[in-house]
């Protein structure tokens, strides 16, 4: 092994490590604070395996847990983008593609390639891996809310059909899982935590 591979990889690994110093919007389930994005990122690899049963057929729940791992590593330059603010969804592709290439870059050719092709397929929703792993996403974070009393829903003013818009891709990805997701929804809802429209 060269030492400037060994260096490369061992400066994305520094690099990385920024990722626990992101805030998200989500608070943790106890409320007592935000999550990090380094932490979002673990739950979901969690998520993966426990979850897997529900899961497209014939997915590969490894190559699910690599998506996850390194979906968000582009906040470190390219901050989190709050799922519900619409302005800042204006410049978040073009943002975090920039990060993608800066961050991923780090590492030594071929790896930085691997890694960068995790990342965009994960963002491209192509793949039956990249659909769970963006169904479950979106699933970590209602799940958050919902035990934070509402969290960053009522925190921000989020409405019912802006709830379901971001949920769609656990329908499409865990059906089985959506009565689950409505009934959460409709008692937020009905609590106030979630607004009507």
């Amino acid at each position: 092994m060269s030492a400037d591979r060994i260096a490369r990889q061992m400066t994305f690994l520094v690099e990385a490590d920024r990722l626990k110093t992101i805030l998200r919007r989500t608070p943790l389930t106890d409320n007592s604070r935000q999550e990090n994005s380094a932490e979002h990122s673990w739950h979901l690899a969690l998520a993966a395996m426990v979850l897997a049963e529900w899961a497209p057929r014939g997915v590969n729940v490894g190559r699910v847990i690599e998506l996850v791992v390194v979906h968000d590593l582009v906040e470190i330059d390219a901050g989190d983008t709050f799922a519900y603010d619409v302005a800042a969804h204006h410049d978040k592709h073009e943002r975090e593609c920039a990060a993608a290439d800066r961050i991923f870059g780090l590492l030594p050719a071929a790896q930085a390639a691997h890694v960068r092709a995790l990342w965009d397929e994960f963002e491209a929703q192509l793949t039956a891996e990249s659909c769970y792993a963006n169904a479950l996403d979106r699933l970590q974070a209602l799940l958050q809310n919902m035990q934070a009393g509402g969290g960053s829903w009522t925190e921000h003013g989020v409405t019912r059909s802006q709830v379901y818009t971001r949920m769609a891709p656990v329908e499409a990805a865990l059906p089985e899982l959506w009565p689950f997701i409505c009934d959460i929804v409709e008692r937020y809802c009905a609590s106030g935590a979630i607004l009507q429209d």
